[in-house]
This record gives C-alpha cells, structure tokens and sequence, in this order.
C-alpha cells in the first residue's frame, strides 16, 4: 500500500528538498525541468496569478518518496508545475515502475471530497515514451473522464557519433560545406568560444539576457522580470549542480552570440539563446557558436543534442529528427 501526502502552496519544496532531486535523477522523464530547484523557481517566478499550487507526495510501503505531483489549479484546471511556458519537458516525477502506483494515488488525492473542485486536467509537454500516456488513459477511463491526446509540440534532437568529423559527414552536402566554412572564417576573425565560469555567473546571465533581448523583435518584450528571474536562479542552481552550460562567441572581448545549456544526463539541452544581429554579422557567429557547442559535445562523450520545443529550420539543418511532446486533457 502507498501512503500519500497533499501539501498545498510552496511549502512542498522545503518539506520534500531532500529527496526531491534523488526522486527526479531517477525518474521516467529525468530532465533538468523535473530538478527541485527549477520546479521552484518556476513557482515563484512564473506562476499565474491566481493558480493555487498542491503538490502530492506518494510514499512506498518502506515510507521511501516514489512519487511526486507537482499542480497548480486555475481557473478550474489542473496543470503540471511549469506548463507551459519556459518548460519544455513534465510528467510526473517517478520511476518507470512506479508510474501506476504513483498515478493512482494522485487520482485517489485529487478526487477526494476535501480536494478543491476542478472541471479537468490539462497535461502539457509529456514526452512521447512516457509511460504517463498509458496510465492516463486508464485511468480516464476507470474514473468517467472523457480523455484527449495530442502533440503538443516537437523536440528536435540530433544523435551524436564518435567523433566530429563523422558527424560533419552526417549533414547534407550544402550544409557540411558551409558549416565547415564558417568555423574556418569565425577562427580566422579571431572569433572565441567561452564558457562561462561559475565566479562572474550574475554578470555572465546579465550578458546572456542583453543578448537573447537582442536577437529578435518579440523577445524584447517576452523578457519580463519573473522570466529573468528564471534564468538567473536556474543558472545559479545548475552550477552549484555541475551541469549549467553557458557559452558565448566574443571577438576582442565583444560578446556576439551565446547559448543557456544544461549539460545533464549525458545530453545537452539547448535551453534558449541569444544573438547580436549587428555584431561581426559576416562571421555568423550563431551558427558557429551551435557547431561548436556541438563538437564540444562530442568531444566529451555526450550521446544527444536536444534543441527542445520549436520546429525553426536551423535545427533540421544541424541535423535534428524530431520527438514528439504531448498535452493530455481530462475531462469531466
């Protein structure tokens, strides 16, 4: 028998901080979205206005944490902490095996008398090998709750091979020429590939978010203080973990392009970017700085590059295929 435990607001991440992150290392979706610290910097940054946020904690016979339900309800629907923006993978936080059991202590907690009223459950972003989309759909159906899946989005990811240079050969013809002559002519323009180390982190962030503001029209706007906010806790968080990758192309110390990575579970996740559209334009230091970031990849024995949601065609260019993401909706 699984014991459960309903915490409501954001009480749940001091009363779960140390099991959280074992929890979610070990879970069906191990992202970086499922980590304790992103979960609430969401929270507290991002949430809407009148979401109210329960978090169900499911316990094994040995009293062990199997399971965690982080939503919020609003305006009649439960969500997943983190949906949708900013956040490009969610589930329930819980292995593979104990998916059902976790699921259908959530079921027996949100359906109780004491649990508030809500009219449906609207899941987004559930990867497409999730054993959450079965689950739900059982579930539904034991319940009497009409049911829906559709992609909500794609992740394009490329496989990485062995070495660079085989994955150069990968690429279409047109592509590998070019490629191969932007890094020739970024060098040439004394073009520098930099990590950012965890001593200037604050500033590093601010450069990245001068950046990103730059590198379209609707992004100026999109970055808000809570989004902001986001990325500076979410860096501070990923370094102290080791897996924040936070990488620039500079020319005589001008910064012109950058990416907001985590190198995470053997895998980076491209998390967003920025780009100078006036700076040093001939070098195409966006595209160079992507190739660069990949051979890094490589060079250290990463299996994927994930590009995460949005289709744009640089990813397919780079050599993406897609993965599916879903939203699940529960109706009553």
């Amino acid at each position: 028998m699984t014991s459960t435990q309903l915490i409501e607001g954001d009480a749940a991440f001091d009363q779960l901080a140390a099991e959280w992150d074992t929890l979610a290392a070990g879970g069906m979706t191990n992202t970086p979205f499922q980590s304790h610290a992103y979960q609430q910097a969401w929270w507290r940054n991002l949430h809407p206005e009148n979401g109210r946020l329960f978090t169900i904690a499911v316990r094994d016979t040995n009293n062990q944490l199997s399971a965690i339900a982080c939503l919020y309800l609003n305006h009649d629907a439960l969500h997943f902490n983190g949906c949708i923006e900013e956040t490009d993978y969610l589930d329930l936080i819980a292995s593979a095996e104990a998916a059902e059991a976790g699921w259908t202590a959530v079921f027996e907690t949100i359906t109780r008398t004491d649990f508030p009223e809500w009219q449906a459950m609207k899941l987004c972003n559930i990867p497409a090998a999730s054993p959450s989309r079965a689950i739900l759909a059982a579930l539904a159906k034991k319940h009497g709750l009409a049911w829906k899946e559709t992609v909500a989005e794609v992740c394009p990811v490329i496989s990485l091979p062995p070495s660079f240079d085989e994955y150069l050969e990968s690429l279409d013809s047109k592509q590998r020429r070019e490629t191969k002559r932007k890094l020739r002519r970024a060098q040439g323009g004394d073009a520098q590939f930099v990590q950012a180390d965890a001593q200037n982190l604050p500033q590093a962030v601010d450069d990245f978010l001068a950046l990103l503001q730059k590198s379209t029209f609707e992004k100026r706007d999109w970055l808000n203080e809570g989004r902001r906010a986001i990325f500076h806790e979410t860096a501070q968080a990923a370094a102290q973990a080791g897996t924040l990758q936070l990488l620039f192309m500079e020319v005589n110390g001008r910064k012109a392009a950058t990416l907001f990575n985590f190198d995470y579970n053997n895998r980076i996740w491209v998390y967003n970017s920025g780009l100078d559209p006036e700076a040093f334009g001939q070098l195409s230091l966006g595209v160079v700085l992507t190739a660069k970031a990949i051979e890094w990849a490589i060079e250290n024995g990463r299996s994927e590059f994930d590009f995460l949601r949005g289709s744009e065609p640089y990813k397919y260019q780079f050599g993406a295929k897609d993965t599916e993401i879903y939203q699940i909706t529960l109706q009553k």
